[in-house]
């Protein structure tokens, strides 16, 4: 069983900011969260920012400059500060997690949670 819980959607007007924050849970599994993807209607699911263990980052070239990744890893979260918010970002953001036991390794996704950038 592993738990994603991400939180911190809503709306909010163009050239505000948001903070999501992902944290994952798992009694058996160890649980690396990689990172952050969107899906707007009608569009693919894309990478906005990806961060691995030793935190090194990664970003979609449309985010670059406003949004921010990091992690805790002593709490297992990774968060996403989003500045400078516009309309084209508005989408379900997802977290995404490696679960691995042992040799198995297996891709995890949250709930999804909403960002509306609107006047």
């Amino acid at each position: 069983q592993v738990q994603l819980v991400e939180s911190g959607g809503g709306l909010v007007q163009p050239g505000g900011s948001l903070r999501l924050s992902c944290a994952a849970s798992s009694s058996i599994f160890s649980i690396n969260i990689r990172g952050w993807y969107r899906q707007a209607p009608g569009k693919e699911r894309e990478l906005v920012a990806g961060i691995t263990r030793d935190g090194t980052t990664n970003y979609a070239d449309s985010v670059k400059g406003r949004f921010t990744i990091s992690r805790d890893n002593a709490k297992n979260t990774v968060d996403l500060q989003m500045n400078s918010l516009r309309p084209d970002d508005t989408a379900v953001y997802y977290c995404n997690a490696e679960a691995t036991l042992g040799p198995r390794r297996y891709d995890r996704w949250g709930q999804g949670t909403q960002v509306t950038v609107s006047s």
